[in-house]
This record gives structure tokens, C-alpha cells and sequence, in this order.
């Protein structure tokens, strides 16, 4: 592992330890807090004061980590990290928590006599999930990065370091789609005299646990067949004994779907099959790679067997 990302005090004699037991010097970058109130949900907001993640730079935890790093024996300061948050559609937050990271490589160079060499300004750009959304593309936000980063440097006198960005639900979001197959259909009247059609289907918050949390959306198509069928206002839920078991709240679907019937909710490559669970004790689908016509299984299907392969029923 060429870099760790520290992350608190205690692992900085954690890592330190571990690198003296194995004879090396081991090189590390500092998660830092830059404070910034993210415009996303407050459960994937990760750069605020009030939060789990990173040094605070504001309390001054990020440079008396800094100094807690440059005086281990075993290990190797590298550079600056942040995250602002995930779900994220503007630059503003970016180009703040750049600036005061750079003023924390400035005031690291005044007291070391040195440079690091390596800045790291996380991930979180947004994707397009429903029609109408825009993506913020990963490539122009790293243009946008590099006139602010370069900006800052000159104005503390620093050489530009080595910039990283992580757009990996940018590349991994909209690779892949869930397919679902319709298990139980109804008609629920509502209180306003309306009704809804509630479409059950054979996963759930199992394998797709964000909109559970996070109040995440998708949108949803009948997959296996054309249908010239009225639309009606439906919700599409999960096999789970819980109310909250929703994967699309509100959605207008033809009123002749039935058992047996496939949807597809697209763009679930990222934080859907990596958050899946055994929730309920239901094992978790396969994953099916497709590529120039065809297709081959890539993560087999879990069987009752894999759910039960831990448990000791000797003695």
C-alpha cells in the first residue's frame, strides 16, 4: 500500500506502530475537515466541524496532526485529503475546501521548512439519477481545481503539488442497472379517494439500501415488454417486513404489470451491490457483466448454503 489516509489521532501511533513492527517507513496523508456545509443530504455531508471524518483545520487538530506525523520515526508525511460530501452538483465547496487546505500546506511549509507534495480533494460529484438531472462532470471539476489550486499556491508562495480527485460513482454509477422481477401487485385507495398500485418486487433494501437512508431516487421501466396499457400512479417496494422497503416512491407505471413482469432501475453501479446485505437473511443477486451482445455472470447469485456456511451446529 503505497499512501494511508489518517484519519484520527489514534492512528497515528496505530500506523506508526505497525510500519516499526514491519522495519519501514510507511508514507501517509491527513484527512482534514475544511468545514464545509455541503449541499447534499446530511448523512453523505462529510466535511463539516460536526462531523466523524478528518482533523478539523479550524480547531487546529489538522496541523497538530501534521506535526504528530512528521515526528514519528516510521512515517512519511505525503500530503493533504478532503471529502465534502457525495451527491454533489457544484464547485463552490470544492474551490473553498481547496483554499483553506492550501493554507494549511502554507502554514506546514512556514514550520517544517518543506513542501508536501501531494493534495488529494476527495470525490462526491454528482450524477444524474432522474430525468432532468446534470451530472457534474468529474473532468471539469478538475479544470476548475487546478485554476483555484494554482491560484492559492501563488498567492502562499508554494510550488502547485500533485492534485487527485475520486470520481468513482461518476464511472461506476451509471454502469449498471438492477433488474427486478415482479413477485404481488395491488390497489391501495388512498385517503384522498385516489388509489395507488403497490408493485412488490424480489430485492429490495437489501440490495439497494440508499433510498432507506438517504431519501435516494431512481426512476424504473417495465424491462421484458412493450405496453400500451394506461398509466397509473404506483410505488415499487421491496420483499422486506418494513414499511420504509420503498426503491421508487412515486411513480406513473402501466396498469397491466403483473407477477412474473421485470423492471429495471438503471444507474446502481455505485453504493447499490457494494451496501447490499443479507438483510432479512435473503441472500443477495448475482452480478451479470454485458459486453458487445453478451453476457456472463461475474458475481454468482448467494444460495441458502453461503447464508448458513458460518454457523457451528455442533455440540
Amino acid at each position: 500500500m503505497e499512501y494511508i489516509a489518517i484519519d484520527s489521532f489514534v492512528e497515528i501511533s496505530r500506523v506508526e506502530k505497525a510500519a516499526a513492527a514491519r522495519g519501514m517507513i510507511q508514507k501517509v496523508i491527513i484527512r482534514t475537515t475544511p468545514g464545509i456545509e455541503a449541499h447534499t443530504h446530511e448523512f453523505i455531508a462529510t466535511a463539516h466541524e460536526d462531523v466523524k471524518f478528518g482533523f478539523s483545520i479550524a480547531s487546529g487538530a489538522a496541523l497538530e496532526a501534521a506535526r504528530q506525523v512528521r515526528g514519528a520515526t516510521h512515517l512519511d508525511l505525503q500530503g493533504l485529503h478532503a471529502h465534502i460530501g457525495s451527491q454533489i452538483f457544484d464547485t463552490d465547496g470544492y474551490e473553498l475546501a481547496a483554499k483553506r487546505i492550501i493554507e494549511l500546506l502554507a502554514t506546514i511549509r512556514d514550520e517544517s521548512n518543506s513542501e508536501l507534495p501531494l493534495l488529494d480533494l476527495g470525490g462526491g460529484f454528482g450524477i444524474a439519477y432522474l430525468a432532468g438531472e446534470s451530472a457534474l462532470d468529474p473532468a471539469t471539476v478538475a479544470k476548475k481545481m487546478c485554476a483555484v489550486v494554482s491560484s492559492a499556491c501563488e498567492a502562499h508562495g508554494l510550488k502547485v503539488p500533485h492534485i487527485s480527485i475520486e470520481p468513482g460513482r461518476a464511472i461506476v454509477g451509471p454502469s449498471m442497472a438492477t433488474l427486478y422481477e415482479v413477485g404481488t401487485t395491488k390497489s391501495v385507495t388512498l385517503e384522498n379517494g385516489g388509489s395507488r398500485a403497490y408493485i412488490a418486487v424480489d430485492g429490495g433494501m437489501s440490495d439497494n439500501i440508499r433510498p432507506a437512508i438517504y431519501d435516494a431516487e431512481y426512476t424504473v421501466v417495465l424491462a421484458n415488454r412493450s405496453s400500451t396499457a394506461a398509466l397509473q400512479p404506483s410505488r415499487v417496494v421491496g420483499k422486506h417486513c418494513e414499511s420504509g422497503d420503498i426503491i421508487i416512491k412515486n411513480v406513473d407505471l402501466p396498469s397491466d404489470i403483473a407477477p412474473g413482469d421485470l423492471l429495471a432501475t438503471p444507474v446502481t453501479g455505485a453504493y447499490g451491490r457494494s451496501m447490499a446485505s443479507n438483510y432479512n437473511h435473503i441472500s443477495r443477486p448475482p452480478v451479470v457483466a454485458v459486453s458487445d451482445g453478451k453476457a456472463r455472470i461475474i458475481v454468482r447469485r448467494e444460495t441458502h448454503e453461503d447464508l448458513l456456511r458460518l454457523e457451528n451446529m455442533e455440540g
